[in-house]
């Protein structure tokens, strides 16, 4: 039997939907859900990679949402950061009880619960070999958490971003309820941008794109996928110029 191939990147950060956290319920956070999640970060961990972690709210409150049924769009922005903080504590709480040491680093300070986002104190934790889930997205409204999440990575170096989603990477179409779906193993940022494919908001690709900062779109949903796509396994799509 071969030797699994080596982990391809030292430190990364890990995007996922509020809406991941629901499992099957229609709202809110489903625990065992949050525990399946978490054990996939372990796994990561586990090989030495350095995680960092951006969570949206959706599942709790998304401002646009808000917006669009009468509520000032700023306000409702800092709703949906506020639900930011929420996921990002449960994640932490989960992490924390597999035994991997983890630090929330909200944008908005609120020094009781978690701790401000300082660049140089979030870098030092990763060394330290500690998660770091970064809430409450970039701290300004009209900012969605693809955005932050593409922002935090480029600021704390990582090598890659991995989206993950409820599909094994980008199609051309959506692949539920379109059999002839055509599935990308690699698409530039411009192509991403001109066919307007649902990978992440245009803001969070171009900034990816002046970073050069590779997006890797993969199921959340299949055990073991973001552990696999670090040994050089697994289905995905990989973005990059």
């Amino acid at each position: 039997m071969e030797p699994p191939t080596p982990v391809t990147y030292r430190r990364v950060m890990l995007k996922i939907s509020g809406e991941a956290l629901m499992g099957d319920q229609g709202y809110g956070l489903h625990p065992p859900t949050v525990k399946r999640i978490a054990e996939e970060v372990k796994s990561v961990h586990d090989l030495g990679v350095e995680i960092c972690m951006v969570i949206g709210g959706g599942n709790i409150f998304r401002g646009l949402s808000g917006s669009a049924q009468g509520m000032e769009r700023t306000q409702a922005d800092y709703m949906g950061m506020l639900a930011t903080v929420m996921n990002a504590l449960a994640m932490q709480s989960m992490l924390e009880s597999l035994g991997v040491y983890t630090r929330v680093i909200s944008a908005i300070p609120m020094d009781q619960i978690c701790e401000p986002y300082i660049r140089r104190r979030a870098v030092r934790h990763l060394e330290k070999g500690r998660v770091c889930i970064f809430a409450a997205g970039t701290g300004n409204p009209y900012f969605t958490t693809d955005t932050a999440a593409t922002l935090r990575a480029s600021e704390m170096a990582c090598e890659a971003l991995f989206k993950g989603t409820k599909v094994d990477g980008v199609y051309d179409k959506d692949p539920v309820g379109n059999a002839d779906a055509k599935r990308y193993d690699h698409i530039t940022y411009d192509e991403v941008l001109t066919k307007h494919l649902n990978v992440m908001d245009a803001s969070a690709i171009a900034l990816a794109r002046d970073n050069d900062l590779p997006i890797i779109v993969f199921s959340l949903d299949e055990p073991g996928g973001f552990c696999g796509i670090l040994r050089g396994e697994g289905t995905y799509t990989r973005v990059q110029g």
